[in-house]
């Protein structure tokens, strides 16, 4: 007989929401699952775990749009197009829009048009941002302590 893990309180927990939902609330809550794993990244490296530091690439890698792409895959797609955003400042946006797709029932390719739009509304506004700050260390009217 093979030694089975024990599931912890949490497993338990979300086992027994899970089985306690009809088949849609079921979809919904799998697919909010996936669109958190997504992030997961970010979350743990905002929440303190270790994480291997990148600098990631300054300019966009663009992934072309396939054809019938769900929403959790545009949002893993557009990280990828844009590593050099922060997933954790945009998480708000991100998740708006897909509780509008799996909760209102929002069309996906307007959900990632969307989606889109933010992305590189947010790296615009990043560029522009850091094109404005000065660099501290070339502050020549620093007064020393």
């Amino acid at each position: 007989m093979i030694p089975m893990e024990r599931a912890s309180a949490h497993e338990r927990r979300m086992l027994k929401i899970l089985r306690a939902l009809n088949a849609q609330d079921r979809a919904t809550l799998m697919a909010f699952g996936e669109f958190l794993l997504a992030g997961g990244a970010a979350l743990r490296a905002a929440g303190g775990e270790c994480a291997s530091v990148e600098t990631p690439p300054s300019t966009p890698q663009h992934e072309p749009r396939p054809p019938d792409e769900s929403v959790v895959a545009a949002i893993k797609r557009l990280r990828r197009v844009y590593p050099m955003l922060d997933p954790s400042e945009m998480l708000h946006e991100t998740s708006a829009l897909m509780a509008a797709h799996v909760l209102q029932g929002r069309d996906a390719g307007a959900v990632i048009d969307e989606l889109e739009r933010l992305f590189l509304a947010r790296y615009e506004t990043q560029g522009s941002r850091s094109a404005e700050e000065p660099d501290p260390s070339t502050n020549q009217d620093a007064q020393p302590l």
